[in-house]
């Protein structure tokens, strides 16, 4: 039986003021997982109220005590990992085994690497002209947060938007996508069971254009916090205004593979970055340019990974892909291949929903060879199971192509030549590149987001680096030959 969910506002459970529910479909089964609510403006308004009423009192928790908060949350995670994993997976449709499970414990990992990067966030004592005066720095919370989170990774990327918001001092009002928001009820379970504060951390759930349009723009929410793709990310700036923004957008890849690459090592980390949660990464290797000298063993060695995928029910432990979250997003791939082809595209397997499955959103693992620019499937993020290959022969033509995009996200580049690797690094347009690393790299701490110039968002996410940017710089002068 479905079960029935609630949002959090103001420390309480409740339904939307409407009675109204959004209900979540398992896109493994077709099943019906569960009702949420679908919330109104007067249920927006009463959290953001909430939020602001409790900014100025848990600004001034100490660090440590915010920092001992978010530690509990982890631990509560942790507690209920089997039974959170399991939902996570039903209303997503990730591998249970590869990426389900690690999913909830990365979000715990969030959360306590939050304590140890805020208590050693450090400001600085600056010089003065005049020896009895000292002038010092320190952060402050910008305030209340309106916090919107993606379907593909429903529960860490939530964690990436709390656990710095929180232990940094703010109050905020988190919703999640409306395809997956079950993972952030937990998440708002263990942040109760934890011992927050009523009206800190609210939660409420419905769709972007009306319910995410009225948290981000409301006169009381003082920043923004987004992570999802590039359209929707220029919508919130613009009907933010002049708030602090920290937005995570879309990347288009790419892998570059130079002629002294390790084609065996390049055609694994390309596998990785496509075949991980079914390609529904913002740094999925949505595109390939390899060498033409080693284009050809390049595909021999990839379509070794596409035997060795595994495409069925999530919560198997065989299976190393499941389905893709929704139908607009299957679309969407199926248009950028069918679009492929028409101009001249080779698929090399794939390229279609795969049959005898409980629903249609299972994609086949596809490789697609004769990829050149213009065609969507090299200029745009397709975010499925697609690895698209383009061939090059100079380097000054493959950081063309790389650079022919304005979703600058992260790139990877393999070779053996340390020249080669620092001449690339300083000529692509990123914010993130990888050497020898596959284009799906991530480690929790570290900096991640685009660069000027692009449309891959705002600011950083992972690590000190979230802190920084979910609070203001603060200078104090005290001038002491004033003073008593």
């Amino acid at each position: 039986m479905a079960e029935k969910y609630q949002m959090y506002i103001d420390g309480e459970w409740c339904d939307s003021s409407s009675g109204e529910v959004i209900e979540v479909f398992s896109p493994s089964t077709g099943e019906l997982v569960g009702t949420v609510p679908k919330a109104t403006p007067e249920d927006v308004n009463r959290a953001v109220e909430a939020a602001n009423r409790e900014k100025t009192s848990f600004k001034h928790w100490s660090d440590v005590e915010r920092g001992d908060l978010v530690c509990r949350i982890a631990d509560e995670l942790e507690k209920e990992a089997d039974l959170y994993a399991r939902d996570l997976v039903r209303e997503q449709g990730k591998s249970l085994a590869l990426e389900g499970y690690g999913e909830v414990i990365e979000s715990a990992e969030n959360l306590r690497n939050a304590k140890e990067d805020m208590i050693r966030l450090n400001g600085e004592i600056l010089y003065s002209k005049d020896p009895n005066r000292k002038i010092f720095t320190k952060r402050e919370p910008n305030g209340v947060y309106a916090a919107i989170s993606p379907w593909n990774f429903p529960m860490v990327m939530p964690a990436e938007h709390i656990a710095p918001i929180l232990v940094a001092g703010n109050t905020m009002v988190m919703k999640p996508a409306s395809y997956t928001p079950i993972s952030a009820v937990h998440f708002a379970e263990a942040i109760e069971r934890a011992g927050c504060p009523k009206g800190v951390f609210n939660l409420v759930i419905g769709p972007g254009p009306t319910v995410g349009e009225q948290m981000v723009s409301h006169p009381l929410v003082n920043a923004v916090a987004f992570t999802g793709e590039d359209e929707t990310g220029k919508r919130i700036q613009k009907v933010a205004g002049l708030k602090p923004m920290l937005l995570e957008m879309g990347g288009t890849g790419p892998e570059i593979v130079c002629e002294d690459a390790d084609v065996i090592e390049a055609a694994r980390g390309a596998a990785y970055g496509a075949w991980m949660n079914a390609g529904q990464v913002c740094c999925s290797t949505q595109r390939v340019l390899v060498h033409k000298s080693l284009k050809k063993k390049f595909i021999e060695e990839l379509m070794k990974t596409v035997e060795e995928i595994v495409l069925g029910d999530p919560l198997d432990p065989k299976t190393t892909m499941g389905p893709m979250n929704n139908d607009p997003v299957v679309k969407k791939v199926e248009s950028h291949i069918a679009e492929g082809v028409a101009k001249g595209a080779k698929i090399l397997c794939g390229g279609k929903r795969a049959s005898g499955f409980p629903t249609n959103l299972y994609f086949e693992p596809t490789v697609i060879d004769n990829v050149v620019p213009g065609m969507m499937l090299h200029d745009l993020e397709t975010f499925g199971p697609v690895l698209p290959i383009i061939e090059f022969e100079t380097d000054e033509e493959a950081l063309k192509m790389a650079n022919a995009t304005k979703l600058g996200l992260q790139m990877s580049v393999y070779t053996s030549s340390l020249k080669r690797a620092f001449w690339y690094q300083s000529r692509l347009v990123a914010g993130n590149i990888c050497i020898n690393e596959s284009a799906g790299f991530w480690e929790p701490h570290q900096p991640f987001g685009g660069c000027p110039g692009t449309e891959t968002g705002n600011g950083r996410i992972g690590g000190k680096y979230t802190i920084e940017e979910t609070t203001f710089l603060k200078t104090i002068t005290v001038n002491f030959d004033k003073c008593l």
